[in-house]
């Protein structure tokens, strides 16, 4: 389902309907000039994408506790455990097939915990699907079809050509009510603080998007997919124009992960933090407005300090194209690509310069170490790791702290019962600053009777007493 948060021009279109696809420059556009153009239609090219947007059914089973567990009369029948009940859970989406052999993208909160996945084309043939890769952060999920046949492919094209103003058609499932084709505009570029994930860059669009069109396509007038329907604003649950899209550029590099066969979505590591500029900020440093990433935090010996950012330093642009938030710096340099290096412009008190940011994954710099704390002491049912900007990026936590971190916490567990959590940072205990997963352990060892436990959750510094 969609978040609730809760998630070219007519005169071009009647160019785009007598040409192939591809064949008209993105920036020949004019408004309609005239009665025949505002009757023109978008049906021929409904009929050469829809075939390529599929339907998404997921099945989960999840375990509900038995009504009759606790009473003594059912309980001297079936024992002191009663057995739980089974029960489905379904979530219907839409998705976008885009390789020919069956790789079907769509939003990981469609198929997050399923059990069991199949698609259904627009002919009405159905198809079981596996999981190749999913992220969380960003909110996407690539799987793949288990038939051996050619499928229909929507082209990718390129988000970072749209502007405010283009037309759109939005394509997908809404409210179960089969295959749906709406239109609209781009409403707004960049937008950012969408969802609970820690991406935030999305297409606006006004084109009619409801429950059911997650993981649907949004698509330009060339027949390309510029977008993945995501999430709406909405107080009712029904669209009021107000729809968001992930750009294509970072569903072409997510779809290229998972083609490679890899297991995760990793993003380059900077070795930095940044924060939105401020109008007191922007002035200070000698901006006309308050657009750019704010360098707060530089990791020594990272590749933001290799590269020479400053604490204090605003970046603006990426290659060239100008950066709106810390969101856009992140989006920008994911879709440059691993590997590769990129040329920030650089906002200083005396100018500005360019600095070239090599882009790499983020390092295991100190082995995980993972280990379960067992025993009589209130932290048993922990699962401990020691933290690296690896380790970091994969919990979506900040990649400059360090310590032992909570990666799990087991259900029923002394510690689950105390309200320990997974990314909660052990700090010191009994006094003693927690540097290892090896020293935390043999602090355990000493049952002193009675723990002082300084944890940070949240950026928050909290202490707790047990006995």
């Amino acid at each position: 389902m969609l978040t609730m948060l809760k998630r070219v021009s007519m005169g071009f279109l009647a160019l785009a309907l007598l040409c192939p696809l591809g064949a008209i420059a993105q920036d020949a556009k004019t408004v309609p000039q005239s009665r025949q153009e505002m009757q023109l239609s978008f049906a021929p090219l409904v009929k050469q994408t829809s075939g390529a947007v599929v339907n998404v059914y997921a099945e989960r089973v999840i375990q509900r506790p038995n009504l009759f567990a606790g009473d003594p009369f059912f309980e001297q029948f079936f024992g002191q455990r009663m057995p739980n009940r089974s029960e489905k859970q379904s979530s219907l989406g839409s998705g976008v097939i885009l390789s020919g052999d069956g790789l079907v993208v769509t939003n990981n909160h469609v198929v997050e915990g399923a059990d069991d996945i199949k698609i259904a084309l627009a002919d009405g043939r159905e198809f079981p699907c596996d999981v190749v890769l999913r992220d969380e952060s960003v909110d996407l999920a690539v799987l793949r079809v288990k038939a051996k046949e050619h499928f229909p492919v929507l082209p990718i094209g390129n988000s970072d050509a749209v502007e405010v103003g283009d037309l759109v058609l939005a394509i997908g499932n809404p409210f179960g009510v089969g295959q749906t084709v709406t239109s609209g505009i781009v409403s707004a570029l960049a937008r950012n603080q969408i969802t609970s994930g820690d991406f935030g860059f999305f297409i606006q669009t006004d084109a009619s998007i409801n429950p059911g069109n997650s993981g649907g396509a949004l698509m330009n007038m060339n027949g390309e997919l510029i977008g993945i329907n995501t999430a709406i604003f909405s107080r009712g649950g029904g669209s009021n124009g107000i729809g968001f899209a992930i750009p294509a550029n970072l569903v072409k590099v997510f779809l290229a992960t998972a083609a490679q066969g890899k297991k995760s979505f990793e993003r380059p590591y900077v070795g930095a933090t940044f924060d939105a500029v401020t109008s007191d900020v922007a002035e200070a440093i000698g901006l006309k407005s308050a657009r750019g990433a704010l360098v707060t935090r530089v990791v020594e010996g990272g590749p933001a300090d290799k590269a020479g950012l400053k604490t204090g330093e605003i970046v603006t642009a990426v290659d060239g194209i100008p950066v709106e938030h810390p969101d856009a710096l992140g989006y920008r340099l994911t879709t440059a690509g691993l590997g590769k290096q990129a040329t920030l412009t650089v906002q200083t008190t005396d100018g500005q310069r360019q600095v070239v940011l090599a882009l790499n994954t983020a390092p295991e710099s100190t082995p995980r170490d993972e280990r379960l704390v067992e025993g009589r002491n209130p932290f048993a049912g922990l699962k401990l790791a020691n933290l690296s900007p690896k380790l970091a990026t994969e919990l979506q936590m900040p990649t400059d702290k360090t310590g032992v971190v909570v990666t799990d916490v087991t259900r029923g567990s002394p510690a689950a019962r105390l309200g320990f959590a997974p990314k909660d940072i052990l700090v010191s205990l009994n006094g003693d600053p927690v540097t290892s997963t090896k020293a935390m352990e043999a602090m355990l060892d000493d049952d002193p009777g009675f723990w002082r436990v300084e944890i940070e959750r949240n950026g928050q510094r909290i202490r707790q007493f047990f006995r």
